[in-house]
């Protein structure tokens, strides 16, 4: 597992939408995101990976399961807020063997660019 942190400056509200909804998640994480029975689809170029949210909490956080991966396997989306400056941090864990995070944290740091891009960051 490994973990990602990104500054945010928008509410967690508006950020939480962008992470959990298809219309959000389809802004910048996949060309396409629908949902069904708490099962998220993810097309990319014609590929297809669905992913079930295992447990979320309001502006909070949002955990997904790709179906593909091993059942101790997610990927989570986590909002947080400094004490001291009070601003929202965008909080990612993933999965990846050693010889891949590099590869994926490069991933993960394109899709937060356009997220950024998205909401004006």
């Amino acid at each position: 597992m490994f973990t990602l942190e990104y500054p945010v400056r928008c509410s967690p509200a508006i950020l939480y939408g962008f992470l959990s909804t298809p219309a959000g998640l389809g802004e910048w994480f996949a060309d396409k995101v629908d949902e069904r029975d708490n099962v998220f689809i993810f097309s990319w170029n014609g590929s297809v990976e669905k992913a079930e949210v295992m447990d979320s909490e309001l502006d909070k956080f949002i955990r997904f399961h790709w179906q593909t991966a091993p059942k101790d396997e997610y990927f989570e989306f986590k909002i947080e807020k400094t004490e001291i400056t009070n601003q929202t941090i965008l909080v990612i864990k993933d999965f990846a063997e050693k010889n891949e995070i590099k590869d994926q944290t490069q991933l993960w740091e394109y899709q937060v660019k356009e997220l950024f891009h998205r909401l004006g960051n």
